[in-house]
């Protein structure tokens, strides 16, 4: 009896840009120098893992895309044909794109805001909720890239805190109300493993104080 081949869903969130502390949303910024620097760190621990991707998917932001690049070269994998599709984008923040995060929250307060940004179901004004975005990821989730990984294709994906914590939901099986906990640190590789079309693990390239630590940061933006 042959024992059952390992395969892998790779996630990277794409590193810090210029807008940090602004809604970004489908606004389409560069990364920053510490997200290059920081992208590059992560990517080295994935080059430890040495796995050999057949896929690669951005979404259609260049902060996603180039963070994708910037890991496939520190992992000799640059040639790898880069698949981008806006499915794939942050959820769109609608009147709050390009402003500062702690101007809304002097207007609109701390509950609201963090309402916005973290329930399932309610959207900023003119903008996306997390189910939104949700329902424009996994279709194309299940219809492009599982097929891949049932057989046996090897995906890294780069994507946004909100597709990111969409595509959590739908792999771990989370209810609503437990992927409104649920944050998405930065460049940091997510990595689902599965056997015979099962998941069997899941694990950050990143001890939990590192990931913890750039989680804090991450909350810490409205302020």
């Amino acid at each position: 009896m042959s024992c059952p081949m390992t395969n892998y869903l790779v996630i990277i969130r794409h590193g810090q840009t210029e807008w940090t502390k602004k809604f970004t949303g489908w606004i389409d910024i560069d990364l920053a120098p510490e997200g290059i620097e920081m992208t590059k760190k992560y990517a080295h621990r994935l080059k430890e893992k040495n796995i050999k991707f057949d896929f690669a998917y951005a979404s259609a932001l260049k902060r996603s895309y180039k963070t994708l690049e910037i890991v496939l070269e520190v992992i000799d994998q640059k040639n790898l044909k880069i698949i981008r599709d806006w499915h794939l984008n942050e959820r769109h923040y609608g009147n709050l794109q390009g402003k500062e995060k702690p101007e809304i929250v002097k207007i609109y307060g701390e509950e609201k805001v963090n309402l916005w940004r973290r329930s399932y179901e309610v959207a900023p004004p003119g903008g996306e909720s997390l189910k939104d975005t949700y329902n424009r990821v996994i279709p194309y989730f299940r219809k492009e890239i599982e097929p891949k990984l049932n057989r046996q294709k090897k995906i890294l994906l780069s994507g946004h805190s909100n597709s990111i914590r969409a595509l959590v939901k739908y792999l771990d099986n989370l209810s609503d109300q437990e992927i409104v906990s649920v944050n998405i640190p930065y460049c940091i590789p997510l990595v689902y493993e599965f056997e015979n079309r099962k998941k069997t693990k899941k694990y950050y390239l990143a001890s939990d104080n590192e990931v913890e630590t750039v989680i804090h940061s991450i909350k810490n933006q409205i302020k």
